[in-house]
């Protein structure tokens, strides 16, 4: 599988404050994963929750995939089946897949396994687009995967000899590549050309389609359906924040910092469900937890840090 991909130039323009917002966001609102899918763990089919997701986010989308109508079915015709994979990538592997596997795994394990996307992300680029890989980018990618340890190992390195894992711990490296490759295909030319709304109502839609299938599948074989109000609420806030406002800052962070720079915010994903454990589910902030972020942030700040022009 070949890649063609053009790095982003020394010469782009400098990024807004709006662009470093969404940046920062984009953990926020995937973290908030965490908080609303351990509301919904048990309660739901993993294939349907994530079927739900995707189509009520395509739903919401729609007026505006609507008012771009001519642009969206080119780029279907253009592109049908990079636009497919892109919704078995994004939304299929890291929805359906991931809610499967964190009835198998521990969100520890989960955690530290799906934040190695970011190595991925880089190492893909190197090896497809001949991306050169700076020592001040590897320097800041290896602080900031320790601070992640120190927080999954709960500052306890002999807990790493006591780690277990199972088929949901590959089904999550899965995701984590599934992720890398999805992250990399957003720079194809023909991505790029779309605007950044209507092309996530598109992707949206891609998930639906290819969860469509495993969901009724899972729904025939006696699958739980939501049946409270506490579980529509959880998938509301699932689609709301991290779906639709996650994916649309991350696939601007690929847009204006590219998938290497952008592939680093899942770093921050531990440090933030921390403090979204704390503020919004009670847990105790632990001194491993402020190590940890410390770590995090300094190793994203040293990756990420723009280079001096000549």
């Amino acid at each position: 599988m070949t890649i063609h991909m053009k790095p982003a130039s020394i010469d782009s323009p400098s990024p807004r404050l709006i662009d470093w917002t969404l940046f920062l966001l984009a953990p926020v609102f995937f973290s908030s994963n965490l908080i609303f899918g351990r509301g919904i763990t048990g309660e739901m089919g993993p294939f349907t929750t994530a079927f739900i997701r995707w189509a009520g986010s395509a739903l919401i989308m729609s007026p505006i995939v609507w008012h771009h109508r001519q642009q969206c079915l080119a780029f279907v015709r253009r592109h049908t089946l990079l636009w497919l994979v892109l919704g078995v990538l994004g939304m299929g592997i890291c929805g359906g897949v991931v809610y499967w596997a964190l009835t198998l795994t521990t969100a520890s394990n989960a955690t530290l396994i799906y934040t190695t996307s970011s190595l991925f992300i880089i190492l893909f680029e190197w090896l497809f687009a001949g991306r050169r890989i700076s020592f001040r980018e590897i320097s800041g990618m290896v602080i900031a995967f320790a601070g992640v340890a120190a927080i999954v190992l709960k500052g306890d390195l002999s807990a790493m000899l006591h780690m277990r894992f199972n088929l949901g711990d590959l089904a999550i490296l899965v995701a984590a590549i599934s992720f890398a490759f999805y992250s990399i295909l957003l720079r194809r030319p023909g991505i790029r050309a779309m605007p950044p709304l209507p092309l996530f109502g598109l992707l949206a839609l891609s998930g639906a389609i290819v969860l469509m299938p495993p969901a009724l599948a899972e729904i025939l074989a006696g699958g739980l359906l939501p049946d409270t109000a506490r579980d529509f609420a959880m998938l509301g806030g699932i689609i709301l924040f991290a779906s639709l406002a996650a994916f649309y800052s991350f696939q601007h962070a690929v847009h204006v910092f590219g998938p290497g720079i952008a592939g680093m915010t899942l770093y921050l994903m531990p440090p933030m469900s921390i403090l979204m454990a704390v503020i919004f589910l009670g847990e105790h902030f632990e001194r491993y937890n402020a190590f940890g972020i410390v770590l995090v942030t300094s190793g994203l700040v040293l990756a990420t840090a723009p280079q001096r022009k000549a």
